[in-house]
């Protein structure tokens, strides 16, 4: 009996077309976020306090002679759209990341006391040292990040720490130095002033000198995190699962918790501790991208500028000629957005 013989098989494997569409979908969707940041960031730059006609804001651009409504967008508003852009990216991309440590979908980017470390080393550094700029700030943020994280690591139980010991230890990390924050706020009422400017959260004092002080870092923090992406997909599906994939589990601790140092240490010594940027935009991308974080950490490091950029140019317009601070308002817009998130049954089931 002949037997026709299969057709021969190419030596490319073809991607199943879900595969396929599913990859296209992603694609396109990641160009779409690309458009809609560079949209925002013309608004930061064209939107301000100060009503200004777009040909001011083209002429302070690029053809600039010094006066007033040129300096306010040079020296002023092209500053803090790019520290906006620094600082929401490394907060989306800290709080992606250490949603796949911990594997808590509720986590954000303070949960490991990281945040309340840098904040704890600035006010003490305002109050007993007197420092005054922003950029005297960033050194004292990172020091004081790279301790607690350097203890809550200790503390999670070094080589066997597990998600939810680090969860523990942050937490309690937190809850200690964010007290201390407060007592010397009370107890010193000259720098009150400035400790309080600061720990509300505000790009309101960017200046191009402080983006190239946390840039670095930042640039560091992102490499780290994109590095990690595989192995942190297979954490996500258990320790077990993640050995017997070939992922080291100390290895990628350690430089998710670097990661996260140095993401949050710069954003935090150049604009405060800001919130829910960490916690939002990565739940966000999740319902986009799925659950592989070679998309999840890309989308949110795009993802996040939008979305502090976009409460930026909201502050600055809703109280002209004043302005709200850009903490306040992803604060109002996290608020409602964390209580749904909580209420959503798989989150009810954790």
């Amino acid at each position: 009996m002949l037997v026709e013989s299969p057709p021969e098989q190419s030596g490319t494997p073809v991607a199943p077309p879900s595969s396929r569409g599913r990859r296209a979908v992603r694609g396109v969707g990641f160009v779409l976020a690309v458009v809609l940041l560079v949209a925002v960031c013309v608004a930061s730059v064209a939107v301000g306090a100060k009503s200004m006609p777009i040909g001011h804001v083209w002429h302070g651009l690029f053809e600039s002679t010094g006066t007033r409504d040129d300096v306010i967008v040079s020296d002023v508003r092209v500053p803090r759209t790019v520290l906006g852009l620094l600082v929401g990216a490394a907060l989306g991309l800290a709080g992606a990341v250490m949603q796949a440590l911990t594997r808590n979908p509720l986590a954000e980017p303070g949960l490991l006391g990281v945040n309340a470390g840098a904040a704890a080393a600035v006010v003490s550094a305002i109050s007993f040292l007197g420092v005054s700029s922003f950029t005297g700030y960033v050194w004292f943020a990172f020091l004081g990040a790279a301790v607690v994280s350097a203890a809550v690591y200790v503390l999670g139980g070094s080589r066997g720490a597990t998600p939810v010991r680090i969860t523990l230890a942050g937490t309690a990390a937190g809850a200690v130095l964010y007290g201390y924050v407060n007592a010397v706020e009370l107890l010193n009422s000259a720098a009150l002033d400035r400790i309080r400017f600061w720990t509300v959260g505000s790009l309101a004092s960017a200046d191009m000198s402080t983006v190239a002080k946390v840039w670095p870092f930042i640039a560091v923090g992102v490499a780290l995190s994109l590095l990690i992406a595989r192995p942190l997909n297979a954490m996500e599906m258990g320790d077990d699962t993640a050995r017997a994939l070939g992922a080291h589990l100390a290895r990628t601790r350690v430089l998710a918790m670097v990661a996260v140092t140095l993401l949050c240490g710069a954003a935090t010594a150049a604009c405060g501790p800001i919130v829910f940027v960490g916690l939002m935009v990565p739940h966000l991308v999740r319902s986009i991208t799925g659950p592989d974080m070679r998309w999840i950490l890309p989308y949110a490091a795009v993802l996040a500028p939008v979305l502090l950029l976009g409460s930026d140019v909201v502050g600055r317009v809703v109280a002209r000629p004043s302005e709200v601070q850009v903490g306040i308002v992803t604060a109002l817009i996290g608020g409602p957005v964390f209580i749904c998130l909580v209420r959503r049954r798989r989150m009810a089931q954790l």
